[in-house]
């Protein structure tokens, strides 16, 4: 044998050996579990579990009544071909930090500016509804691409978009263009931030966010922020002398929809120091009652918050005249969060609201409790016209 032979398969036995020894790290790679616990307070829709090679996120509850859970393991890119993690394990594996994702709720646009990820989005289901500065610059830029509706999404653009992932919402489990994109090998992460039924529940989201992102600092750090300035308002509430009674929503098609006492918005009123008519029910959406029950018992509310959708005193009168017998609005006590519009119409309380929970109740203690806070701007709720 020459010396030229002998180093020839002198080369092919090492490259033989390395491939093998790559296969194998790639079939029983050591994967260490269980080392950091969950750092969720308040949210109960999900939880993280941090370990040493990769992260676990599971949704509980991705939308109301939801039997199933979702799993997702996020590995980090570096480590993505050394990890072997059995697929039937997960609902799906997503290689991080994600540079381009579709979302499709707007409630996912504030917690992605706030951890500085906007510019990662590339698609979204009905651009309009956005209201965000930041996120409408990218729309009309073309960075984010129009989608169509969450129920019918355009597959097809999405596919051509080549997002890592995309940011699901939905009511249940029957979204037919998810399954496609599924299908193409996108993963459809379900994230559920608009089942949560307390405010800073609902805040917490942001911690979903972050994995994805390798910023879960960022997020820690943006949510304390936020629950300090939520309970320094709590706390400020609690000084005034009295608590003024309140009245929630109003008709849609001859029924009147009004906050149930479990409710998110009913926990606002509450940590407001709110005396609301309706905190003693159990539910946690809206409930449905005649205008003849409201009247009976809101009639001499002091503050009326979410007129149903309208805008201004004659745009009520001219709904109801009934409207008319409410006390609040002979002395112009009505506020509404459906006032304050991006520039394309979107509601500003839609997208941000869940997200900033702290200036939520810092707007309806001003209501409530002018005095308390002097010469306050608004955020959401704006006085009707």
């Amino acid at each position: 044998m020459t010396l030229q032979q002998l180093s020839t398969l002198l080369c092919s036995v090492f490259f033989l050996t390395i491939l093998g020894s790559c296969g194998k790290k790639n079939k029983s790679a050591h994967i260490e579990q269980n080392n950091t616990p969950s750092n969720i307070q308040y949210a109960k829709g999900f939880t993280v579990q941090k370990n040493k090679d990769f992260t676990v996120i599971e949704v509980h509850s991705a939308w109301p009544g939801a039997e199933v859970s979702f799993k997702y393991a996020l590995v980090p890119k570096e480590k993505l071909a050394f990890i072997s993690l059995p697929s039937d394990a997960y609902t799906a594996i997503v290689a991080t930090p994600v540079e381009r994702l579709a979302v499709t709720s707007t409630t996912h646009i504030p917690s992605l500016e706030a951890l500085g990820e906007l510019e990662a989005i590339v698609g979204f289901p009905g651009t309009d509804h956005i209201s965000s500065t930041n996120a409408r610059a990218l729309v009309d830029n073309g960075s984010i691409v129009e989608l169509g509706s969450n129920e019918n999404i355009n597959t097809e653009i999405i596919l051509e978009l080549k997002p890592e992932m995309v940011m699901g919402f939905g009511i249940n489990d029957t979204n037919k263009a998810y399954k496609t994109v599924e299908q193409s090998g996108i993963p459809v992460i379900y994230n559920g931030d608009w089942v949560e039924q307390t405010p800073l529940g609902k805040a917490e989201w942001i911690k979903f966010f972050a994995p994805f992102f390798q910023k879960e600092a960022k997020a820690d750090s943006i949510f304390s922020q936020i629950e300090k300035s939520y309970n320094e308002a709590k706390s400020l509430a609690k000084k005034a002398k009295q608590k003024p009674t309140v009245l929630t929503g109003g008709l849609y098609k001859d029924v009147w929809y009004i906050t149930g006492g479990k409710s998110w918005m009913a926990q606002f009123l509450k940590d407001a120091n709110a005396d609301y008519i309706w905190s003693h029910t159990d539910e946690n959406g809206s409930i449905g009652m005649s205008l003849e029950s409201v009247l009976e018992k809101a009639q001499n509310a002091d503050i009326w918050l979410n007129p149903s959708m309208h805008t201004s005193y004659a745009e009520l009168k001219n709904a109801n005249a009934h409207h008319e017998q409410f006390k609040a609005f002979r002395e112009k006590k009505i506020y509404s969060n459906a006032i304050k519009k991006g520039a394309t119409g979107g509601l500003i309380f839609y997208e941000l609201a869940s997200q900033r929970p702290d200036l939520v109740l810092k707007d309806i203690i001003s209501i409530l409790h002018p005095t308390l806070v002097p010469d306050y701007e608004p955020h959401f709720f704006m006085p009707l016209q």
